[in-house]
């Protein structure tokens, strides 16, 4: 009569596997993809502070892992980056920019300027202007959706590389074990 062992503890470890894969392997393969993405975008961003806030989140959610690339919030330049990229990626409409009341303080602008060379005041090629002056709005440069369809493919396989290098005979190698990534 044959006997087998380890057939529970077999049972158990391909049972276990989906949740192995999602904790251990996935989050790490989101992220190899999204770096992929990721550089590419920096280097179709026309912008360094844009370029330099450019980072990688990988969440898990009901089941699915999920990469997200994007300008980052905070960082140095305290959400500066963040609306600058959105600028750059969607472009602007045409729209009026006014002087603040709170920052006239009942001056016009070019006194404003003259005197208190305070921040934020409407000041263009070195010149004071007006209360309202018209912005003629910004064409869009996209940076992040061309970044994504052109190295889609290439995302693809560093996720099925960083897969292929965890997954095997010897079973599933977490994040940590496997080369630092």
């Amino acid at each position: 009569m044959v006997t087998v062992r380890g057939r529970t503890e077999l049972k158990r470890f391909i049972a276990d596997v989906p949740q192995l894969l999602q904790e251990k392997v996935l989050p790490g393969a989101a992220r190899a993809a999204g770096k992929v993405i990721a550089e590419e975008a920096k280097a179709r961003s026309q912008s360094q502070v844009v370029a330099d806030a450019v980072e990688v989140k990988v969440r898990s959610d009901d089941g699915r892992v999920v990469a997200r690339i994007g300008v980052a919030k905070g960082g140095p330049s305290k959400g500066w980056a963040l609306s600058l990229g959105g600028w750059l990626e969607y472009g602007t409409d045409p729209h009026y920019i006014t002087v603040d009341d709170s920052q006239r303080q009942g001056m016009s602008a070019a006194r404003i300027n003259l005197l208190k060379k305070r921040d934020g005041v409407l000041v263009i090629n070195g010149k004071p202007v007006g209360k309202t002056v018209l912005h003629p709005g910004a064409q869009a440069h996209p940076f992040l959706r061309p970044a994504l369809d052109t190295k889609e493919a290439e995302a693809v396989a560093a996720a099925q590389a960083y897969i292929n290098a965890r997954v095997g005979r010897r079973g599933i190698i977490s994040q940590t074990e496997g080369d630092g990534e």
